[in-house]
């Protein structure tokens, strides 16, 4: 199989979010050479996964086992783990964990097809996706380009082509405007937690990717579920995949951890749920045959529909 380094370059979120946190001036002092082996480590993952080769089964396999081992070191070691509050109270700010997701999807998916997403027109991983095209003008006032201006939306993981738009008053498109977005055909929300709210903005988000790409798939993705299942059959969420196939620790719980001493106390228990629950391979390998669906659809066959008797 070939490689992902022969795919162009890849995003890197979660670098970003390591690198920028190492600027951080609030950042305290005991955790600066903590973020710098964590740099180091990030790089030898990254190299890791890089070097992956094999048939599909192995890939998944060996991708997810390191992802398993790098994000422990992540959540236990360098989050958890720290003798000062900060990282661990400012995860939602950092994204220090749920980064390593929308990172580790793109080399999971490039490496599982890199024939079918060669080219340049093909881009995979976060980006903002075209949701909606509205035209900001009035009668009484001619606007640049028509007032076309583009909305688009954030996705942790999508599969998409760019797209540029060019709108004008004008036949010959003089005084026109051009947009720059990306359509999406596959999009997905990364959660490290789903709860009942977050599962309704999916939703939203769904329905505005398939508004703007009616063929467009959606998939929410999260580590741990924090809420009553609720069918996505009635929503646009094609499916929800628990990466790790397992509930979030309850709330009396988690709330010994946002001080040092309550999380040294409660080390091994937290270590001990991270190990019994990992990352889930079927999981990974269902978002896999979902993808497989999308890129080896055939256009229809508009001569062969009467012969064969349905479309």
């Amino acid at each position: 199989m070939t490689k992902p380094l022969d795919f162009p370059v890849l995003p890197t979120p979660h670098g970003e979010k390591l690198n920028s946190l190492a600027q951080n001036e609030k950042l305290p002092l005991v955790d600066k050479p903590r973020l710098a082996a964590a740099l180091d480590r990030y790089s030898d993952w990254k190299n890791d996964c890089l070097a992956v080769s094999g048939d599909r089964e192995q890939v998944l396999a060996q991708l997810v086992s390191k992802l398993q081992e790098y994000k422990l070191y992540i959540d236990l070691e360098l989050i958890f783990g720290s003798p000062e509050d900060f990282l661990y109270r400012q995860k939602g700010q950092t994204k220090l964990d749920n980064s390593i997701i929308e990172e580790f999807l793109p080399m999971l998916v490039v490496a599982t097809f890199p024939k079918e997403l060669s080219g340049d027109l093909y881009e995979v991983g976060p980006t903002k996706c075209f949701s909606m095209l509205r035209f900001e003008s009035t009668c009484s006032r001619l606007s640049p380009g028509a007032g076309g201006n583009v909305k688009a939306k954030d996705q942790d993981f999508a599969i998409s082509r760019p797209v540029y738009i060019k709108t004008s008053h004008y036949s010959d498109f003089r005084a026109a405007s051009v947009n720059e977005s990306h359509l999406a055909y596959v999009a997905s929300e990364c959660k490290t937690n789903l709860d009942k709210t977050m599962f309704q903005e999916a939703a939203a988000t769904a329905a505005d990717v398939k508004a703007a790409v009616p063929g467009a798939r959606y998939y929410l993705l999260c580590e741990w579920l924090d809420m009553t299942p609720i069918s996505t059959s009635l929503t646009p969420i094609d499916e929800i995949i628990i990466l790790r196939k397992a509930k979030r620790l309850a709330s009396n719980v988690r709330k010994t951890f946002s001080k040092a001493a309550g999380r040294a106390k409660c080390r091994e228990a937290y270590r001990a749920h991270l190990v019994d629950n990992p990352y889930a391979p079927e999981s990974f390998g269902r978002l896999l045959d979902h993808i497989q669906v999308v890129l080896s659809a055939n256009d229809l066959d508009t001569d062969a529909v009467l012969s064969q008797g349905y479309f």
